[in-house]
């Protein structure tokens, strides 16, 4: 009896991987895709954002090895979002996948999530995510799943009494469950998504640069009449540095335009009515924070202000070389 898989079956799963100057984490990230065999894996496609440490050629090394390995160069730096929504376009166009799952390059699935995934029937949800932890087993709380409180009175009492952040994100308990729970908002570490989601969603949108498009696009899904939902046993590994979290600073300087701009675009999107309320206690907030930005204390707070200015207008196409330098670093 043939018991090899069909073709149908090897297109079943497609990976997207969006890299930028980080060849060690890359190669750690690659390595581990490519450990699932082609009926779990049909290809990798990594778009590289014009990296200048030697991925290119290291890429193509890898493409030559292994066939499953995909590379699309950008001519310029797109950032993580116009990275996500062409590797997600080409991914469709060229592979015809069931599912995508995608992820930066210093994120990868831990050994056997990609087969538990397509273990388990997965018609319950259009879209599923990923419990990501640091490389030392701590829960990476920038990638915690959320439940928007304006939509779920629970999680808005919770926001509103005390527990902040916390009242609308999963928790310990929720990553310590084994069975999935719905959720509104996801992060793109390790985001599994059907082709009846892309149908219904379509692509993100590449001109947000980068923060935001993961939780603007999963949230955009939900708007559409989609499920996503939560699954703590498909754990992904996330091995990043954008802030200092004791000083809370970002860095580089420039990051805080993006967060802060697409960042007031979610809050119009989960608060609808109630955003009027929204924006000036998060002006006031996100000002603040300038106090941690000794020494750059007037460009954060320039950019801050861009960002408000830019996100109330859905303004997206500033020019990263201009964000640059207003950020004084360019």
């Amino acid at each position: 009896m043939n018991t090899a898989p069909s073709s149908a079956e090897i297109n079943r799963l497609v990976a997207v991987v969006v890299t930028h100057n980080r060849l060690p984490e890359l190669q750690v990230t690659l390595s581990r895709l490519l450990q699932s065999p082609a009926h779990e894996l049909a290809a990798v496609v990594v778009f590289d954002n014009i990296s200048t440490d030697g991925t290119g050629d290291w890429l193509t090394q890898k493409a030559l090895a292994d066939s499953r390995v995909d590379v699309i160069r950008s001519e310029t730096n797109i950032g993580g979002a116009g990275g996500f929504e062409h590797g997600m376009r080409h991914a469709v166009a060229i592979y015809d996948p069931d599912w995508v799952v995608v992820m930066d390059d210093d994120s990868r699935p831990e050994p056997g999530v990609l087969a538990a995934f397509l273990a388990q029937d997965r018609s319950a949800a259009e879209g599923w995510g990923a419990a990501a932890y640091h490389p030392d087993g701590r829960i990476c709380d920038m990638n915690r799943p959320s439940i928007n409180p304006f939509w779920n009175r629970a999680a808005l009492r919770r926001t509103l009494t005390g527990q902040g952040r916390s009242g609308f994100h999963l928790g310990p308990q929720d990553y310590a469950r084994r069975d999935p729970r719905d959720i509104d908002g996801a992060s793109f570490v390790g985001f599994f998504i059907s082709r009846v989601g892309i149908a219904r969603a379509g692509y993100p949108d590449g001109s947000l640069f980068i923060y935001g498009d993961d939780v603007l696009y999963t949230l955009g899904l939900r708007v559409r009449g989609g499920r996503i939902l939560f699954d703590p046993t498909l754990r992904f590994e996330h091995n990043f540095s954008t802030t200092d979290t004791v000083e809370q600073r970002f860095r580089p300087l420039w990051k805080s335009y993006y967060h802060y701009r697409n960042l007031l675009m979610v809050y119009r999107l989960c608060a609808g009515g109630w955003f009027v309320l929204v924006l000036p206690a998060a002006a006031v907030k996100w000002l603040l924070k300038a106090r941690f930005h000794k020494g750059q204390r007037r460009a954060f707070v320039g950019l801050v202000l861009r960002a408000l200015r830019d996100g109330l207008r859905s303004r997206t196409d500033v020019a990263h070389d201009t964000v640059r330098r207003w950020s004084g670093e360019a």
